[in-house]
């Protein structure tokens, strides 16, 4: 009987170290698009009076969220996963996840939130803009897109956990996923 046990770890496990080096091997091949939804940051939304300019108003990475966004990084830094460009979010969440996973980054406003009212008329335009921008990328490396949960929905048609990363390509077909 514990053999039996055995024998299924040990195909469960090695299934999923094959599983898993077969995304590294496809990330590395490049040309994926690479949404990062932000790492943890306690809590659902923002404060109601939050300033997108006022990091101190806003929800915010924890240690948590740290750890994710270096466990991130050293995936991508590990594994010599080739990156034309980093955008992120305005919010501090996703700027704080991209500068610490990838050092340099760049804000893009089509990766803001519209989950709150304020923003929710942003909606198409912020989703016409990031496919814009896709559309006219022709990088031979990954192009990252930190970003909400909100707009990974929207764009993909699935949800994703904090910290979570999901592979996809131009034609933003989900080619797979790592949960952090």
């Amino acid at each position: 009987m514990k053999s039996f046990f055995v024998f299924i770890f040990f195909i469960f496990f090695s299934t999923q170290v094959n599983a898993q080096e077969e995304l590294i091997d496809l990330l590395k091949d490049g040309n994926k698009l690479i949404f990062i939804r932000h790492a943890y940051a306690p809590g659902n939304g923002d404060p109601i009076n939050f300033k997108l300019d006022d990091c101190s108003t806003q929800r915010n990475l924890n240690n948590e969220g740290i750890n994710q966004s270096k466990k991130i990084g050293k995936l991508f830094y590990i594994n010599k996963i080739m990156v034309d460009r980093v955008l992120s979010s305005e919010w501090c969440r996703c700027m704080d996840t991209a500068k610490i996973a990838f050092n340099e980054f760049t804000t893009f406003k089509a990766l803001n939130s519209f989950y709150d009212p304020r923003y929710e008329k942003n909606k198409n335009k912020q989703i016409k803009d990031l496919k814009n921008y896709i559309y006219k990328w022709n990088g031979k490396n990954n192009l990252i897109l930190v970003t909400h949960y909100v707009v990974i929905l929207e764009i993909l048609n699935t949800s994703a956990n904090s910290g979570e990363i999901i592979i996809a390509d131009k034609e933003f077909n989900i080619l797979g996923r790592f949960k952090s």
